[in-house]
């Protein structure tokens, strides 16, 4: 194991960097020393670290663990090792034709160069309100499974967000996987973003839908939208709302969903804004969904 001192400019103070080459020793720093995080990519972390967002001793770089870096298609789930780059799984032809919605989303995520080296899983621990990957993921009802030196754990997405950059990670554990069932698969999905620019841009609102259509009557639905609360949400309500309704009727039912969104104004867009765009995007999303749905069959 390598261990380096570590000054990021001169904002940030001296602090320790590890190195190590396997998840059991990654997990053995983790819960030995003090204040300390794991760092993949490093894209947010390293921004938090310079504007002094956050403050750490020791770093533990698990960039280049195997068992985090990795994308398995088994028997009933697909499971991606949370160090795999947002550009491996844009490459991925299988994720393409799997969970169409995911791979839309990381298309708009940063630039080429941000995505070589910009992880799933620090996008997902991160734990911005914003989070691109988090409404695909919890659309396909995701599991993630942290580890520790006690153990693991398996958590639904949808609980592992407490608020902004909260999560359910103790200080010891370290995202292990994404576990995506491949039942979650079999629906027309969409997933659509608006920002002030086309790409690379932080969300105003985006949203992703899954569905499942007999004629032109939804029979399952699932809806998950980011900055629109403090963390990224399932529109659970409005789902039950759309069930057994013709598409036509949307746009009628489709208003509860201002009962379950609790946006902000900030700098990118204002809270009305925001409210009024999350029911036309859900809109179109849920049309969208509807007509990639007709295509698989």
């Amino acid at each position: 194991m390598e261990v380096y001192k570590l000054a990021l400019f001169y904002l940030v103070p001296e602090l320790k960097y590890h190195k190590p080459k396997t998840l059991q020793e990654a997990l053995e720093l983790m819960n030995e020393l003090e204040n300390a995080k794991p760092i993949a990519g490093g894209t947010d972390l390293i921004i938090d670290l310079k504007t002094g967002r956050i403050k750490l001793k020791n770093l533990v770089d698990i960039s280049e663990i195997r068992e985090l870096k990795k994308i398995e298609l088994l028997e009933d789930e697909i499971v991606i090792g949370a160090s795999t780059t947002l550009q491996e799984l844009i490459e991925n032809k299988s994720l393409k034709n799997m969970v169409p919605a995911l791979i839309e989303a990381i298309e708009n995520m940063g630039s080429w160069q941000i995505r070589n080296v910009a992880t799933i899983g620090g996008n997902i621990c991160n734990a911005s309100p914003a989070a691109d990957t988090a409404p695909p993921l919890m659309i396909l009802n995701s599991k993630l499974k942290v580890k520790s030196i006690d153990g693991e754990r398996i958590i639904p997405i949808e609980k592992f967000f407490h608020g902004p950059r909260q999560t359910d990670l103790k200080s010891n554990e370290i995202l292990t996987e994404i576990i995506i069932p491949k039942r979650s698969c079999e629906m027309g999905m969409k997933f659509l973003k608006l920002g002030r620019r086309r790409a690379h841009t932080l969300s105003i609102v985006a949203v992703a839908v899954a569905v499942k259509m007999e004629d032109e009557i939804i029979r399952d639905i699932r809806i998950s939208l980011n900055s629109v609360a403090p963390t990224p949400i399932r529109a659970y309500k409005t789902e039950r709302e759309l069930i057994n309704s013709n598409i036509n009727e949307i746009e009628d039912k489709i208003k509860i969903l201002n009962e379950e969104i609790k946006p902000i104004s900030d700098i990118r867009a204002s809270a009305e804004y925001r409210r009024e765009m999350s029911i036309r995007l859900t809109i179109d999303a849920i049309k969208l969904a509807f007509e990639n749905w007709r295509m698989r069959k």
